[in-house]
């Protein structure tokens, strides 16, 4: 993965940021994840970020609790950097973060205009700064059990770029991408050695393909 010129140093990543927490969206080193934000508290959140370091912190909620107004957080999530945004007439903003580093919560710090704000430590996860040379021990195998998910789940994937791209930054973009259940996201998110993460998501992707087959079975 090059580095975003735009991107802070590890060194100068902020010991506090404000988080977003929202099941399901994931974000990894790298990686895009667009969001529509319409709400009061979270468009004052994307000021902010936009007036400081552009950086917002996604994280997911504990399942139990993500109904709740205020939900228990995971421990770990992962910094985007606000690489694009506009504004939409309705009052919406639809932006672009990209991924620049997993953190680790270290606790919950006071709210700012209505949204929540955590202090973090990103030493765990220095390795997503560092170039990495990382594989996923079984490319072939991998990639395999990758297309037998995608075509049970009708999952469109552009094959091609798939087969450039280097094993890091496909494990990140699937973690983020693929339709897995936001607990499944979650210990991706939080396995370390892209050789452990890819190992754990291609489990995943055939305990789920399985799942499926047996599904199709019982209705014949």
């Amino acid at each position: 993965m090059t580095r975003n010129p735009f991107f802070p140093k590890f060194a100068e990543l902020p010991a506090e940021i404000p988080i977003f927490p929202l099941a399901g969206a994931v974000v990894m080193p790298g990686v895009q994840l667009p969001l529509n934000v319409f709400e009061p508290r979270y468009l004052s959140m994307v000021f902010d970020a936009l007036a400081s370091d552009h950086l917002i912190g996604m994280i997911q909620p504990t399942s139990e609790t993500m109904t709740e107004d205020v939900p228990e957080i995971h421990r770990v999530g992962c910094a985007g950097r606000v690489t694009s945004y506009s504004e939409t007439s309705d009052g919406r903003i639809v932006l672009v973060l990209t991924g620049v580093c997993r953190f680790q919560v270290v606790k919950e710090i006071s709210q700012r205009r209505g949204y929540r704000r955590v202090s973090v430590d990103w030493e765990p996860f220095a390795a997503d700064y560092r170039e990495s040379d990382s594989v996923i021990a079984d490319r072939k195998g991998f990639l395999t059990s990758l297309k037998a998910y995608c075509a049970l789940r009708g999952v469109e994937v552009p094959w091609d770029d798939v087969e450039q791209m280097a094993d890091t930054d496909l494990t990140n973009l699937l973690c983020a991408h693929l339709p897995l259940s936001p607990e499944d996201k979650q210990a991706l998110i939080e396995t370390l050695p892209t050789v452990d993460r890819a190992a754990l998501m291609r489990g995943l992707l055939d305990m789920a393909a399985a799942a499926s087959m047996e599904t199709a079975e019982h209705r014949h």
